[in-house]
């Protein structure tokens, strides 16, 4: 029996550190172990479930069982008899093991992180392998989930024991009557760890805004804006977190959502999309046009204007004509007019591109209006007014044609697809500078990043596109959060530091710590998503605690749960409704080698 435990001991050990190694150089995993079993290396944020249950610190094993082939042809069937999944791929959940072979995966560990066990590494010191996390099926009478093993180690990374954790679930009820009281989860505690101080802290998290919290919404969007708090010394099970709880909002935002304010905005960005890939790959996708003439009658008109109102010298008019060709902006919902406002200083350039955008259908249709306008500035027909320091190619040859020396062009090629992406991208930047400047929350110098000209069009263009997602991001809170200034001013610097150090990426998660009471008409009346309470005793490396947790959605994705038909729907319950709520309880022990 030992010689076969040892040696399982040993093969576990030999993976591990294979697994470690292979990770080290690039290897993404996941990688098999015997027949059945499979292991994951993964970092904080690569395994949601898990993250409710550990610290977070470092990287973690997880072990999963393999799905065999003939579980892999039923699945195949299975999809082939519902049409509706041909169309995109299925993600596959994954599986547990049974809660006997978790037990023997960590003894095995244990035995390996043992520094007395000096058999397994020839007399050399215990090599610290990362916590070792085991999904299991439940079916065992506690219901188990989860089983962790997580070594203690001191400031010299040497092991002296090991923390082994165990999830426990049920649910989902919306009976209340069947959780346990705080009282009696502290009793448990104590008897378990023979503790006689205590220490409880709370956590919970509310959904302030997404899909779920708009009534009959059928709307598919990733925005999602939650609230954590964070508070010592808890009352009663799903007490309301006190007003001195620290509090910390978590802003996810897509852009194209339709509820967003600045949705206009976003459909005049996606068309600058388009003009850049077409660049990029020779093909563009004309998006349909939004007027009922055609492009060339647009522009016409434009110049028919200029030429009529404008004396070719002095000129003052362009600012009257911007008011007629008003920025899409102003299409901007009343409830954010004082967020965004529209710019009265349109030049001919930024007209034009108004024109143009939402008109044109072809590569013809570039390419025969800015024909029109070339002709016009070649016969001195119009002087229009354009901004300082504008850089693009119609830019150029408007300022060549005051001195009545035009370059010639030729307006074939790509070159109708570049000087229409040229001047949306100088608009584009003037409205986000009017924005961020205009409210205060950013000045000339934080900005001089997204909007430098001393890259590629490509690069420009990527750089307008986080300027874009900052402000999708600070609207947001602003319209359906009523943030203020007092907010919204670090909410901008936080998001300025992060897309000046990396790449455009809506699915990130920005955070702004903020006073409870500023928020507190939309969670105090609220149930919250998740609730939990952690008990703690013992200091050091001897702290051990107790968390129990309710959840609105399951705790784990490799337990399939039994629902119940009284179970609230989350997506039309309202502030009155009662909801169902999954059942957590994660206990530990301590092993101490020395």
């Amino acid at each position: 029996m030992w010689k076969q435990r040892h040696q399982a001991a040993e093969e576990l050990q030999r993976l591990l550190l294979s697994i470690h190694e292979q990770v080290k150089n690039g290897e993404p995993g996941p990688f098999p172990y015997k027949d059945e079993l499979q292991v994951h290396m993964v970092s904080p944020g690569q395994c949601q479930p898990l993250e409710n249950f550990w610290s977070g610190n470092g990287m973690a094993f997880v072990v999963e069982r393999k799905k065999l082939e003939e579980e892999s042809m039923e699945e195949s069937k299975s999809s082939d008899s519902h049409l509706f999944n041909l169309s995109e791929e299925q993600p596959c959940a994954p599986l547990p093991v049974s809660t006997m072979q978790a037990r023997q995966l960590l003894s095995s560990y244990t035995l390996t992180q043992n520094p007395n066990m000096t058999q397994f590494r020839n007399g050399k010191p215990v090599e610290v392998l990362p916590q070792l996390w085991v999904r299991c099926d439940s079916t065992d009478a506690e219901n188990t989930c989860w089983l962790g093993a997580e070594p203690i180690k001191t400031i010299r990374n040497e092991i002296t024991g090991m923390s082994l954790h165990m999830v426990t679930c049920a649910g989902p009820t919306s009976d209340k009557s069947s959780f346990p009281t705080l009282e009696a989860l502290k009793k448990s505690h104590k008897e378990r760890h023979h503790s006689s101080a205590i220490q409880t802290r709370g956590f919970a998290r509310y959904d302030l805004f997404s899909a779920n919290t708009i009534e009959n919404s059928i709307i598919e969007s990733q925005t999602n804006v939650t609230v954590d708090f964070i508070w010592n010394g808890v009352d009663r099970i799903l007490q309301t977190p006190p007003l001195t709880s620290a509090s910390t909002l978590n802003i996810r935002v897509e852009s194209g959502d339709l509820r967003s304010p600045v949705y206009p905005v976003y459909k005049e960005l996606d068309f600058l999309l388009v003009l850049a890939e077409g660049l990029k790959t020779g093909v563009t996708e004309w998006p349909e046009t939004l007027e009922t003439k055609s492009a060339v009658e647009l522009v016409q008109e434009l110049l028919n204007e200029l030429k009529s109102k404008l004396d070719g010298v002095n000129n003052s008019a362009p600012k009257k004509e911007a008011e007629k060709v008003k920025s899409d902006t102003a299409a901007v919902d009343s409830s954010i007019q004082s967020f965004i406002t529209e710019r009265g200083d349109l030049d001919f350039a930024e007209m034009l591109w108004c024109k143009m955008r939402k008109s044109v259908s072809s590569y013809q249709d570039v390419a025969n209006c800015f024909s029109l306008v070339i002709q016009s500035l070649r016969h001195g027909e119009v002087h229009p007014w354009i901004h300082r320091g504008s850089s693009s190619t119609l830019s150029k040859l408007i300022q060549q044609s005051y001195h009545g020396n035009m370059q010639s062009i030729s307006l074939s090629g790509l070159t109708p697809i570049r000087m229409l992406l040229e001047i949306g991208l100088e608009k584009m930047k003037k409205d986000y500078i009017n924005c961020f400047i205009g409210r205060e929350l950013a000045t000339f110098n934080y900005l001089d990043y997204f909007i430098s000209t001393s890259v590629d069009l490509q690069e420009q263009v990527h750089r307008v596109r986080k300027l874009h997602h900052m402000l999708e991001v600070v609207v947001n809170c602003n319209a359906f959060l009523n943030l203020e200034h007092e907010n919204l001013f670090p909410l901008t610097q936080s998001c300025l530091k992060y897309y000046k150090e990396n790449p455009w990426n809506e699915q990130h998660v920005f955070q702004l710590q903020i006073r409870p009471s500023v928020i507190g008409n939309f969670y105090q009346n609220s149930h919250p998503q998740t609730w939990r309470v952690e008990i703690l005793s013992g200091h050091g490396q001897k702290e051990v605690k107790t968390m129990w947790q309710l959840s609105a959605k399951p705790p784990v994705d490799h337990v399939s749960f039994d629902i119940p038909d009284i179970q609230i729907d989350m997506t039309i319950s309202g502030e009155s409704e009662e909801i169902s709520y999954y059942q957590a309880q994660i206990s530990c022990s301590q092993v101490h080698f020395q």
